[in-house]
C-alpha cells in the first residue's frame, strides 16, 4: 500500500496455530533453547505446568502484518514495545491485529497499536509499533 493511501483506523490481522514444529524451528533460528519451550518434564514443574511458545515467536506475527499487509511491502520496522500478558501454549491459535493510530506525514512514519489474542479472546501480547514507509 502506498503511504499516501494510509489512514488512521486502518487495520489488518493474521492468525496462526502454534505447533511443535514452529517452536523447534524458532529455537534453532533464535538459539533460545530454554527448556520451558522444549522440555515437557521441565515445563511441568514451572508455573505454567506445560510448555509455552517463545514470546518473540508470537511477536513475529506482528512483523508479518507490517511487512506484508499493513503498511505492506517495503515497510521498515523502527520500534516496537511489547507487554506479554498471558502465555502461549502449543496448539493455541493466535490472532495478531495491527491498527494505524497515528501518521507522521513529514517523516513518512506510521504508529500502530499491536495486539495478539488467543482462540479464547484473551490478550497475550500488547504493544505499539513505529514503522517507516
Amino acid at each position: 500500500m502506498e503511504f499516501e493511501n494510509l489512514k488512521i483506523g486502518m487495520k489488518e490481522s493474521i492468525s496462526k496455530t502454534i505447533t511443535e514444529t514452529d517452536i523447534i524451528l524458532y529455537s534453532g533460528i533464535s538459539l533460545d533453547c530454554n527448556p520451558i519451550h522444549l522440555n515437557k518434564t521441565y515445563a511441568e514443574t514451572s508455573r505454567f505446568k506445560k510448555r509455552i511458545a517463545h514470546g518473540m515467536l508470537t511477536a513475529g506475527l506482528i512483523s508479518a502484518i507490517l511487512g506484508t499487509r499493513l503498511p505492506g511491502e517495503g515497510t521498515i520496522y523502527l520500534e516496537q514495545t511489547l507487554k506479554f500478558k498471558q502465555p502461549v501454549y502449543l496448539g493455541d491459535t493466535i490472532t495478531a491485529v495491527c491498527e494505524i493510530i497515528d501518521i507522521i506525514e513529514e517523516q513518512r512514519k506510521i504508529i500502530l497499536s499491536t495486539i495478539c489474542t488467543n482462540q479464547d479472546g484473551k490478550v497475550v501480547l500488547i504493544g505499539e509499533a513505529k514503522v517507516m514507509k
